[in-house]
């Protein structure tokens, strides 16, 4: 088997990882929040890291991968704008109504694009702008109710896509810039992510839903929901960094409204969830775009291996990345959700993905 083919055999695996293991964890937090009434999702994130970087340590010592260390404070400060950016996250959802919510996701392709174009360089053709283009558009119809707004609401949502685009490119090029796997950065990174959320998280599930999660009523039936929450999480918080190691920050947004119309389709068939036209023609349209993108994707990577050959060599690409010198204090910029309209806690980024 030839690399090429063995690398879209990885990235296949890791595409179809992250859409398994999330609309897994998905029915499991709507039972453990809509059914059990356990709505600490941010709370529940830290613990979902914990266990994470708990599995990985394991794993570690059974020689599964190899440790390897770089730059502590950009793995520091990658690891705390990921906590950031959970927690951001939760408060716009607390703060806004869903549908505006809704809107501050699909927000996050188009600012990711316009990051990449900034900062890197990197340019997004006709065709694929149009493809992402109809995505938006279908997920919008299929998923945008009402749409409220507030001043606190509105700057919340703005940090959350900031910091939601930065964390997720800074995945990427930190893997390829240190050359570690998605594994690697994920253990190192989790200790950081879980200790900032575990703090900030009681504050904030408590400011939103009025709740003390200390003083909830852990049932043996709560408590093996929580335990096989965190268990996937491991699956989902490892295929994020394992995608968007092998593709890119958009394409792992993309993947994400894949998810987003497999829940929506999944709760009308499995859980007769309420459901209109609406959102039949928008999951249409939205899957008529993620196959455009995935053609055009497709098209596009064979072009540049049938260049490659004749390029001249290009210079070597340079060492300090605007996002990733951020954490090293010379940057330009200051710094796996469920997606699903129904109920309030239903939508968070960080019970998905």
């Amino acid at each position: 088997m030839s690399e090429g083919q063995k690398f879209q055999l990885g990235t296949v695996g890791a595409l179809s990882l992250s859409v398994v293991s999330s609309v897994s964890i998905v029915i499991c937090n709507k039972a453990l929040i809509s059914t059990l009434g356990f709505t600490f999702a941010t709370t529940l994130t830290s613990w979902h890291l914990l266990v994470t970087f708990c599995s990985l340590h394991v794993a570690l010592w059974m020689k599964l991968f190899e440790h390897k260390p770089f730059d502590a404070r950009a793995v520091m400060g990658f690891g705390i704008l990921n906590g950031i950016s959970i927690g951001l996250l939760n408060l716009s959802l607390g703060f806004n109504s869903v549908g505006f919510y809704q809107m501050t996701k699909l927000a996050i392709i188009p600012c990711t694009v316009l990051l990449e174009t900034l900062f890197f360089r990197k340019q997004f053709s006709r065709s694929i702008q149009l493809s992402l283009t109809i995505l938006l558009m279908g997920v919008g119809i299929a998923t945008v109710t009402d749409l409220q707004l507030n001043v606190l609401g509105s700057v919340l949502s703005l940090l959350a896509v900031l910091t939601t685009c930065v964390a997720q490119i800074m995945t990427n090029t930190i893997q390829k810039k240190f050359k570690v796997s998605s594994t690697q950065l994920l253990y190192q990174s989790c200790p950081y992510q879980a200790l900032t959320l575990f703090i900030v998280g009681p504050f904030l599930d408590g400011l939103l839903t009025n709740k003390n999660v200390f003083a909830f009523k852990y049932t043996p039936l709560v408590l093996f929901f929580i335990v096989l929450s965190c268990l996937i999480s491991v699956s989902v918080n490892f295929s994020t960094f394992l995608v968007i190691g092998k593709t890119s920050p958009v394409t792992y947004q993309v993947l994400g409204h894949l998810k987003t119309c497999l829940v929506l389709a999944f709760g009308y068939v499995l859980l007769r969830d309420p459901f209109s036209w609406r959102n039949i023609l928008g999951i249409l349209i939205a899957v008529a775009g993620m196959v455009l993108y995935s053609y055009c994707c497709v098209l596009e990577n064979q072009q540049k291996q049938n260049e490659a050959p004749v390029k001249l060599p290009e210079d070597k690409e340079s060492e300090t990345d605007p996002l990733i010198g951020v954490e090293n204090g010379t940057g330009i910029l200051a710094d796996g959700g469920v997606q699903k309209v129904v109920p309030l806690w239903n939508s968070n980024k960080d019970l998905d993905a």
